[in-house]
């Protein structure tokens, strides 16, 4: 008796229609569509967080305190008999009062040390707020050979900040910041020509708003810590401001290479009264490094 095996029968065949597609046709739109959503994906990634982008802020750790006493003078400066001599402080002074200033030594400390070497060293005392600028800021500290002026000094380092874009980070947003004066700087050219030239202008902001116009010219490098009225009835000092008729004219004469006109200009925003640097130097505190004040 014969026995017979009986397959079972398979799995019936798959007709590629529309309920069954193709499985390449399935491969080809699958790796069709993870193309097409990679880009997709790039995209819709949140981006990276601008703090961890942008480089930490300027550190204003107050490093150094130096003071500043100011005074104003009824009658304009008069030279001793030597002409290497500082002039005369005014006998019949009238003191306005001394500013705390705080430097940012971590910041900018070439700009520092320099100023704090004209302080220490007294090269600014018996100097002259020379120039005015109502509701901005007031310039001193300019190096010439007339009574009042700063003498050149020696000693100071070359100050490569001043070619150093950090250096200019901070902005002249309030009132009593302390700037290294670049952009308004009016030493003589003959000082300026020297190659020992060591720029030591500065200028305070005396407010009330703020100055844009300094901003990434200018090198801020401390604050007024003691002493912003003092900064504010310096401001308040009246200037000298010629006509409109005779600025137009000295815009003429400038156009027309006048040399008359810059000479003419020199003496605009000059204070009418006689204000100066009386003292200065530095203050030795147990514990320089503090954070400036905060204004409201």
């Amino acid at each position: 008796m014969g026995y017979s095996v009986t397959t079972p029968p398979g799995p019936p065949p798959i007709l590629y229609n529309h309920h069954h597609p193709n499985p390449k046709s399935i491969t080809h739109l699958t790796r069709r569509s993870l193309l097409l959503s990679a880009p997709l994906s790039l995209t819709l990634r949140p981006p990276p967080s601008s703090a961890a982008a942008s480089p930490p802020p300027p550190d204003t750790t107050i490093t150094d305190r130096v003071f500043m006493d100011f005074s104003l003078c009824p009658t304009y400066f008069r030279p001793l008999s030597s002409p290497d001599s500082k002039p005369a402080l005014c006998p019949d002074s009238l003191p306005l009062g001394r500013l705390v200033l705080g430097l940012y030594g971590h910041h900018v400390p070439l700009t520092v040390s320099n100023f704090k070497s004209m302080c220490t060293s007294s090269a600014y005392k018996g100097t002259l707020v020379h120039k005015l600028f109502p509701g901005q800021f007031f310039l001193a500290g300019h190096q010439g050979d007339k009574p009042g002026d700063v003498r050149r000094p020696t000693g100071l380092a070359r100050n490569t900040e001043t070619v150093d874009s950090k250096a200019f980070a901070l902005t002249h947003s309030r009132p009593g910041l302390l700037s290294l004066n670049l952009s308004e700087n009016d030493d003589e050219d003959d000082i300026k020509l020297d190659p020992d030239y060591r720029n030591v202008e500065f200028l305070i902001t005396s407010g009330p708003g703020p100055c844009p116009d300094l901003d990434y010219k200018n090198i801020v490098f401390g604050s007024v810590l003691e002493g912003l009225d003092i900064v504010t009835a310096i401001a308040a000092i009246p200037t000298y401001r010629p006509s409109e008729k005779i600025q137009q004219f000295n815009d003429f004469a400038e156009f027309i290479g006048d040399e008359r006109a810059m000479n003419a200009r020199a003496l605009w925003n000059k204070p009418l009264k006689t204000v100066y640097i009386s003292d200065c130097g530095e203050l030795n505190v147990a514990k320089p490094s503090l954070s400036p004040p905060s204004l409201p």
